[in-house]
């Protein structure tokens, strides 16, 4: 029995069987096929989330396909469920992917398995082949072993890594390897690099622009120990076999740039485009660090469905991240579908975006005041009734008027209300209109108000009470506070009282804060007309005579 034979002694499928059943994609001229592909490690970081947008993006907006794989060869970091997690999160966030596994666990595509650990025996049929061919070798090399080469390779001052020289196991001939198989010695399959680290190659990031690498000399391992491919062997057979034409990363892969286009080249196969995404970063203290799982909790994708963001002001916020130009694009097209947006790869920031819960929270109220008031009230319920239980039975008992809430200063008016950010503002936001949950003093009433309306306030509410109409309409309404502001001293208007402050006490906006912060307990809320009609007289002439 061969060398080959002991390493792989069971039957094969022929490298020439895997290319014909992996034909080529039949797409439109232009059309990218683009992959997110993650680990199942049981965490899906929101850096996952803007690396799939990306890459959904350019394949969707092309005519191409963006699939997912699972990439679960590091079977000691598999998270059980975590697949599950993966495609649930790509789905909520609309990036639902063409092929691969769904959210219900059903693989879906041509060019499957999609998950890299039901991909083994592909990989060992190209490992066998390299082998054949004299580029691969195995390697018997003891962790103490490699141990003692790294400290050799310190003390001399030369780099690290299983290159040369240093490359023990690389010079062994076929008898000496299948004595050591024999004798049951644990190994690994390393590829054989023709590379050489003093020549350099230039390569073309489709972000960064051109960059030089030395050439790779390094003999990777391709196969562990367990038989399964390292990541650095499986990419490249998958997306070389899945027809990947862009392959869309983190930047820390850059370094290994080197080394996989060396595989895709002396493995004959077309070379993918690669563009390297830097990571979403956050300031701590005076410097900027990428955003950590263990230190950030708005790192996780579970962090913004607990918060109550909307997965469509989460989505929107990544492509400002990654294309400045989308909040022009948005002020121009206040309506469009995001999915309208012309996305650039050569627009992206090469040192990594900010992360900013300002323009996070500014996007969302954005987002949130483009929905209907009925919208509005089904999101918000559904998310409570996960993560606020109290805030749902509220809400469900009370629809029609939770729903009258929502609809103030919604539908037909120029300037929508965009007090709302996240479902979980929601509770505050509608606090005020439930007398059980609504309070103020009139210690708390006064702090709020000037010395002058200190003073004025009973009159203007004993006015205010003998005139109330609640069937006025809201130009009626205004034009009896108007009479109330002008028959106390104030001006009927901010451009009046600038003009001459000391004719007047005050202006018609001191006068509605009077009875905004009666009824609502705030000095800022949406149009205090619409907030009355909801409330009704009777909670609305309570509240205002409560200090009466």
């Amino acid at each position: 029995m061969s060398l080959i034979d002991k390493i792989f002694p069971d039957p094969l499928p022929s490298v020439e069987e895997i290319e014909k059943k992996y034909a080529p994609r039949a797409l439109p001229e232009g059309a990218k096929v683009t992959r997110i592909a993650p680990s199942p490690t049981g965490f899906m970081h929101i850096g996952g989330i803007y690396s799939a947008l990306i890459s959904e993006r350019i394949a969707h907006q092309s005519g191409g396909v963006f699939y997912l794989r699972i990439e679960d060869t590091d079977t000691k970091r598999e998270v059980e469920g975590a697949t599950d997690l993966i495609s649930s999160s790509l789905g909520a966030y609309g990036l639902a992917p063409d092929e691969g596994v769904d959210v219900s666990g059903v693989e879906h595509g041509n060019y499957g398995p999609y998950s890299q650990s039901c991909r083994r025996e592909i990989y060992q049929a190209y490992i066998k082949k390299l082998l054949e061919e004299g580029r691969a070798y195995p390697c018997f090399s003891t962790v103490e072993e490699l141990e003692r080469i790294r400290k050799g390779q310190e003390v001399r001052g030369e780099r690290l890594g299983y290159y040369g020289s240093w490359a023990l196991s690389r010079g062994l001939s076929a008898e000496e390897a299948e004595a050591r198989i024999d004798a049951g010695i644990p190994y690994v399959i390393r590829y054989k690099s023709l590379g050489d680290y003093n020549h350099k190659i230039t390569v073309n990031d489709t972000i960064k622009g051109k960059r030089e690498f030395p050439d790779n000399d390094l003999d990777i391992v391709i196969m562990k120990s367990d038989r399964l491919p390292t990541y650095h062997f499986a990419h490249v057979v998958d997306d070389h076999l899945m027809g990947t034409t862009d392959v869309i990363r983190g930047d820390e892969w850059m370094p290994s740039l080197p080394l996989h286009i060396q595989l895709f080249r002396e493995m004959g196969w077309k070379v993918p485009r690669y563009a390297h995404i830097a990571p979403i970063q956050k300031m701590d203290g005076n410097s900027k660090r990428k955003l950590s799982k263990r230190k950030d909790p708005e790192a996780s994708v579970t962090f913004y469905d607990e918060e109550g963001y909307s997965h469509e002001a989460v989505v929107e916020y990544l492509l400002n991240l990654a294309n400045s130009n989308f909040e022009d694009w948005r002020k121009q097209n206040p309506s469009a579908d995001y999915h309208d947006f012309p996305f650039s790869l050569k627009k992206m920031n090469n040192s990594g975006a900010l992360f900013d819960f300002t323009k996070l929270n500014s996007v969302s109220r954005e987002v949130i005041g483009r929905m209907s008031a009925d919208e509005v009230f089904e999101r918000a319920h559904a998310w409570a009734k996960t993560y606020d239980v109290d805030l749902a039975a509220r809400m469900e008992s009370n629809r029609d008027y939770v729903r009258s809430i929502f609809n103030i200063e919604r539908e037909g008016v120029r300037n929508v209300r965009k007090d709302i950010s996240k479902w979980s503002d929601v509770k505050e936001e509608i606090r005020y209109f439930f007398d059980d949950q609504f309070s103020l003093n009139r210690e708390a009433f006064e702090s709020q108000l000037s010395d002058n309306l200190r003073k004025d306030w009973p009159e203007m509410v004993r006015l205010f009470a003998e005139g109330y109409n609640p069937e006025e309409s809201k130009d009626e309404w205004f034009g009896r506070m108007l009479e109330i502001a002008a028959g106390l001293g104030y001006a009927r208007n901010g451009k009046e009282y600038k003009a001459a402050p000391e004719n007047f006490r005050g202006d018609i906006s001191d006068v509605v804060k009077v009875f905004r912060v009666l009824i609502t307990g705030k000095t800022q809320s949406p149009d205090l007309y619409s907030i009355m009609r909801v409330m009704g007289p009777e909670r609305v002439l309570k509240r205002v005579n409560a200090f009466s």
